[in-house]
């Protein structure tokens, strides 16, 4: 006779207690969704980003450049104006890592210092055109309509301009230039970029499901923006200002070389690039050690800029 799966009674020979089916059922099935619930975007965007060398590599970069524009004082007991003529020009040696400019200044120390002034155009400039081109890039793929049209043509106006040659231009007018001012100038002509980009993806998130669930519970249309779609829509926005971010160092660094970004009361990369031009064939360590300084924190911002769209990427992504 077949056996009969779905007795829970005792068969001769057999004490333990089977379990009846219900029982099971509902443990295992608690189980298996709780192993195979689906992870989140960030946390299969995190786990393969750690997977990946170059990830870890861009963060130490990144993290030695921000620790030493936060706290130079940390990585030299010696001031960037402590100079003396009696030591211009000297070759690197224990006193001095990297040698002496022509003022007798300490080049170790100016490039140290120098990372404050350029991390802090790069910060402020990457927050302000976030800010502010994520806000008209939101606004218009969202609402559509008349607002669209008129904030697209606005940005098309702007991202006509040529953006290093308008900055020449208003900062060359300013009488005082500082950080915050080169920052202001840089997002000013910066911003149409990032503006697109969220545009486009706010367009495509715009008509999914949460966003459709949480108009029928009656939430307002700028709370389903800030809420719902802008989280969702804000993975190629952190790709492009991390990328972003290098370049404003950059455009820091070149205005400042070209004697139009900060001054020269201000210790920078781009103020000692300029110094050392003038010197090359003396003592070349003068341009070499801010330029790779320079050129070692903005591949560091690349990288980390080109890990995190790999990971982000969906069609990149294992699922």
């Amino acid at each position: 006779m077949p056996e009969n799966r779905y007795d829970n009674g005792p068969r001769p020979g057999q004490d333990r207690y089977v379990a009846p089916p219900e029982e099971v059922t509902v443990g295992a099935v608690d189980a298996l969704a709780e192993d195979q619930a689906p992870s989140s975007m960030w946390q299969d965007a995190w786990r393969e980003m750690r997977r990946r060398p170059m990830f870890w590599i861009a963060l130490a970069i990144i993290t030695v450049a921000v620790v030493i524009a936060i706290v130079p004082e940390l990585f030299t007991s010696h001031g960037p104006r402590q100079c003396s003529l009696a030591e211009s020009l000297l070759p690197p040696s224990g006193e001095h890592w990297f040698g002496t400019d022509k003022n007798g200044c300490d080049v170790y120390t100016r490039v140290i210092f120098g990372a404050r002034p350029s991390v802090t155009v790069g910060v402020l400039a990457t927050t302000f055109v976030v800010l502010l081109g994520g806000s008209i890039g939101a606004i218009a793929g969202y609402f559509s309509g008349w607002l669209d049209t008129i904030l697209s043509r606005i940005t098309d106006i702007f991202f006509a301009i040529p953006f290093f040659l308008a900055a020449l231009v208003i900062l060359s007018l300013l009488p005082n230039r500082n950080a915050l001012a080169v920052a202001l100038v840089l997002a000013s002509f910066g911003w149409t970029s990032i503006a697109r980009i969220t545009r486009g993806s706010v367009l495509s998130v715009k008509n999914n499901e949460f966003v459709t669930a949480a108009k029928a519970l009656g939430m307002s249309r700028l709370g389903i923006l800030v809420k719902h779609a802008l989280p969702n829509a804000a993975a190629p926005i952190i790709v492009y200002a991390t990328v972003a971010l290098g370049t404003f160092v950059v455009a820091e660094a070149t205005l400042t070389f070209l004697g139009i970004g900060l001054p020269t009361s201000i210790v920078s990369w781009g103020g000692d690039l300029s110094q050392g031009r003038t010197i090359i064939r003396q003592a070349p360590e003068v341009l070499i050690y801010p330029a790779v300084a320079l050129g070692t924190t903005v591949l560091g911002f690349i990288m980390m800029g080109d890990v995190v769209r790999d990971a982000l990427d969906p069609k990149a992504r294992k699922r």
